[in-house]
């Protein structure tokens, strides 16, 4: 997120934060307000334009809001009405912060129950378990297909199998993909829910399966590489014949069988 919307979501998110801790469980209900929101906003182009206008005065915006979202939860009121005051590069920014505000208040709700390490590692697990399942995977991403089908699928794959706040990510990130595949957004749903327990999260694809030994020796490595608390999410993929690959957020490392044969084949095409 650009300058200006980058400092205004961090404000937004610092202001927010200790009403989600009061709210506790409550906060579910806070988060899924929001995520309407951010649906309202994506199906209208004239009320994010409206709402993200620098040249509107805040008042009038949070006037607006306050119409728009009469029935809400005062607390949703609140922090929006103090999001269209701010200043956002783009309207598109505004749906991105309403979007991330939505999503920490509903992990917040799994973290006040003491959940919210299970909804990272179920995110992670169904995410895995979607790996060679082609037709699954375009299901549910597939745009052309109704929403409420798409749920349906979701529902069926992990409807009482897993956290209720897992299962509404999963809903949420088939029914509202906002350009993104659905592995993606529960990829990404993962890494805030990682976030928040103060935790990296380290993508390590392998060969083979590690051992309990190898992930720790790795989790160490990693660990004091970036002076914090790493979560390793491991997939095997016997493909890459050996080796790994290792991503934290924009640092890759691959040391696969397959990368090493690419490099060698572009220096002999060079």
């Amino acid at each position: 997120m650009r300058g200006s919307s980058g400092a205004s979501l961090k404000a937004a998110q610092e202001r927010f934060e200790p009403v989600l801790r009061a709210a506790g469980a409550d906060a579910l209900t806070l988060g899924e307000q929001l995520l309407t929101l951010v649906s309202a906003l994506d199906e209208s182009a004239a009320l994010r334009r409206s709402l993200a206008d620098p040249s509107r005065e805040g008042e009038a915006k949070a006037g607006l809001v306050a119409g728009l979202l009469s029935g809400f939860d005062e607390r949703v009121v609140d922090l929006v009405s103090g999001l269209v005051r701010s200043r956002w590069a783009g309207d598109a920014d505004l749906g991105e912060a309403v979007e991330r505000l939505g999503l920490d208040a509903v992990l917040a709700s799994a973290e006040a129950r003491g959940a919210l390490e299970r909804v990272e590692d179920e995110l992670f697990r169904f995410a895995r378990s979607l790996d060679g399942q082609r037709e699954a995977k375009q299901a549910l991403s597939d745009s052309t297909t109704a929403p409420e089908r798409r749920v349906a699928l979701v529902d069926t794959l992990v409807g009482g199998k897993v956290d209720t706040v897992t299962q509404r990510l999963a809903q949420r990130a088939t029914s509202s993909p906002r350009g993104r595949r659905f592995v993606q957004t529960l990829g990404w749903f993962g890494e805030v829910a990682a976030e928040r327990r103060k935790r990296l999260v380290a993508s390590v694809t392998s060969a083979t399966m590690l051992t309990r030994e190898q992930e720790q020796r790795l989790g160490a490595l990693l660990e004091r590489s970036y002076g914090k608390p790493v979560q390793l999410n491991v997939t095997v993929d016997p493909a890459i014949v050996g080796g790994m690959r290792i991503q934290v957020g924009a640092d890759v490392v691959d040391s696969t069988v397959l990368s090493r044969l690419a490099d060698a084949s572009r220096r002999l095409a060079g």
